[in-house]
């Protein structure tokens, strides 16, 4: 194999590993959403396998990082939508263990906020592996992930307004800041897929 081909290779592999790391994150909010429509234990077991298996491949990742000159994008850029797309799972899978340390069961607002993770991480998913050969494509589907964030970011509004409408006895309180905790690893989790959104257009936009 010749020194182009070898580089070649080594990019089509960090843009390989960064796709399987997104759709790990894609499949764990599947998972996540499952959770929510009736808190099957089933859902919350994969979840974490799920959790465990990205963190694996991004430190495989990494590690292919930390010891190759020539990357497809940028090194910082590369190693900072990893971590985005890393968090937004993370975030899914901390929300989920807050819910059982604390007793919480799914609401209609936890899955609408369930659902538009999931369809941002779809879209961070189709998003990452289309930036090589169809860069354009790539940012649509980012601007699609941001516009999710929004709507996720709406209803995480919402739904912290209904909390503390009529709060009447002690045990209310507890309830309603169990659940505040609860909607806000859901809108960080938001806001790290709004983040990976934008670096995929900051790449976007170096690459045209």
């Amino acid at each position: 194999m010749g020194l182009f081909s070898f580089l070649r290779s080594r990019e089509s592999d960090f843009l390989k590993a960064l796709g399987e790391q997104a759709l790990k994150t894609r499949e764990g909010l599947e998972a996540l959403e499952a959770y929510m429509k009736d808190g099957d234990e089933a859902q919350a077991k994969r979840l974490q396998a799920i959790e465990k298996e990205a963190d694996e491949l991004r430190r495989i990742l990494i590690d292919d990082l930390n010891r190759t000159f020539v990357t497809p994008i940028d090194r910082e850029d590369l190693f900072a939508l990893s971590r985005t797309i890393d968090d937004v799972l993370d975030y899914g899978y901390t929300t989920l263990d807050e819910m059982v340390t604390l007793g919480v069961k799914p609401n209609m607002y936890l899955q609408r906020l369930a659902s538009i993770l999931r369809e941002a991480a779809e879209e961070l998913y189709l998003g990452v592996i289309q930036l090589k050969s169809h860069p354009q494509v790539a940012l649509d589907h980012a601007n699609r992930a941001k516009a999710l964030e929004n709507r996720a970011e709406s209803v995480y509004r919402t739904a912290v307004g209904d909390l503390f409408k009529e709060p009447k006895t002690m045990e209310d309180i507890v309830g309603i800041l169990k659940m505040r905790e609860i909607y806000r690893h859901l809108s960080n989790a938001a806001d790290r897929g709004d983040e990976a959104a934008n670096i995929i257009g900051d790449v976007v936009v170096k690459m045209t």
